[in-house]
């Protein structure tokens, strides 16, 4: 395939032109990969893409995790050109909203009621001012082991990026480890009274410590705290029901999105009914303004998720992801081991999630050293900064990329042996989303 990207590099410039940072997706921008090696999609099947160059790929972590099933699924495409012709927004409810409810809380029926949304960061700040009028308190308790949780003032004011979001803002949240009960009962106790929330990902690159979640639970319950499991990634990745299924621990209220719509653009905010009539119709309590959106139930989406999960309950979609997942991790750690990278280029994570780690010479964490793997994976036809698998991945694609990870790894262990991966990286290296400074 080569470096030569002649087309991306310009419709990039395009972009930059007229988006700012290049992309709707911070995640997306150009500057997340290579130096003139950020390819601009045509259009994707199954799972692969294809880049305005006319070069096909192996795609990763489709959609940032979002199409679960594969690019142009015919079973959710089917759903949704079905409600186009009926119209796509009214000025009252549709049915299909309470037959996409209905049909969501069947699949998580740890939940009393949901409300549907676009995005995820509206579906956790939603949980979060929900959970601070149900209690009276200001403060949220986030993980700060997990990386992202929303848009809003209340998350972004705690990154790098927090420009433009007052220091008092920022005050009204502090933190707490993943995995760590005393360090949680700790804040709890430090806070007494203040803390409205727990919001965390029930599990991410490790699986939770065993009590842990079920610890939480009772911290929260004992402290009067509302229990919120971000479910954007776990929910149908993890299981069709959630990582609270799977688990068998019950937050008070969870989001979920990503690969609820496999592209399409659908997430939610479920809980307890106490909690959600708060902002309804059908409670005595101050009501909370709760997600009015006017293309929060835009028909064709809820169809999507309701196809989403008709798919789910008639095939194997979890342990098809976990035997892929599983079958690419083995093979990258062999060929690791077997060119001597193996402490460098790890897999990490579940079968379903998988991230890779680039490490330098010392096993520390590199920017450089993952603009060189980066780029030899997109000149090998592999795009894809994670190893989160679809299921439209087939054993072939699984297979080719264990083979272009090993021409990656040569070129690793060279760049090791110089103790300079400069080289081989291109250009300047990719850089984190969350920094000061572009």
């Amino acid at each position: 395939m080569g470096t030569n990207l002649p087309h991306s590099t310009a419709a990039n410039e395009r972009l930059h032109r007229v988006i700012p940072g290049g992309a709707h997706t911070y995640a997306k921008g150009s500057d997340q990969y290579p130096f003139e090696l950020a390819p601009v999609i045509s259009h994707g099947r199954g799972g692969h893409v294809w880049d305005v160059d006319g070069n096909e790929y192996v795609e990763y972590g489709s959609g940032l995790r979002a199409v679960s099933l594969g690019h142009a699924h015919p079973r959710v495409l089917e759903a949704v050109r079905n409600e186009l012709d009926k119209g796509s927004n009214f000025i009252r409810p549709s049915i299909i909203e309470a037959e996409a409810a209905e049909r969501f809380l069947e699949n998580v029926p740890t939940a009393d009621m949901v409300k549907f949304t676009k995005n995820g960061s509206d579906a956790t700040t939603a949980a979060v001012r929900l959970a601070r009028a149900a209690t009276g308190r200001r403060l949220v308790a986030k993980c700060a082991d997990h990386a992202f949780f929303s848009t809003d003032d209340w998350f972004i004011g705690t990154t790098p990026m927090n420009a433009g979001i007052p220091d008092e803002t920022t005050d009204m949240t502090v933190s707490f480890p993943y995995g760590d009960l005393q360090a949680a009962e700790e804040l709890l106790q430090r806070h007494e009274g203040e803390i409205a929330c727990l919001i965390l990902e029930p599990a991410a690159a490790v699986e939770p410590p065993p009590g842990y979640l079920q610890g939480l639970r009772e911290l929260a319950t004992r402290h009067g705290v509302v229990l919120i499991f971000d479910e954007m990634i776990t929910g149908f990745r993890w299981s069709a029901h959630g990582a609270q299924g799977l688990y068998g621990v019950t937050p008070d209220l969870s989001t979920f999105g990503k690969a609820l719509g496999n592209g399409f653009a659908v997430s939610a905010l479920a809980g307890k009914r106490e909690l959600m009539e708060i902002g309804g119709l059908r409670s005595d309590r101050e009501r909370v303004f709760l997600l009015s959106t006017t293309h929060g139930a835009e028909t064709h989406s809820l169809a999507a998720a309701m196809a989403v999960m008709d798919v789910y309950r008639d095939e194997d979609v979890i342990g098809r992801l976990h035997a892929l997942g599983d079958r690419l991790a083995a093979g990258v750690r062999e060929v690791a081991a077997g060119i001597g990278v193996g402490d460098h280029v790890v897999v990490r994570g579940r079968a379903s999630n998988l991230v890779f780690g680039t490490l330098d010479e010392q096993g520390k964490p590199s920017q450089p050293y993952r603009t060189l793997f980066l780029r030899e994976l997109i000149s090998g036809g592999v795009l894809g900064p994670s190893f989160v698998v679809s299921a439209a991945l087939t054993d072939a694609d699984i297979d080719k990329t264990i083979d272009v990870v090993a021409q990656a790894c040569t070129v690793y262990r060279k760049a090791l042996d110089a103790n300079d991966p400069a080289p081989w990286m291109g250009g300047r290296p990719v850089q984190p989303v969350f920094r000061k400074h572009a």
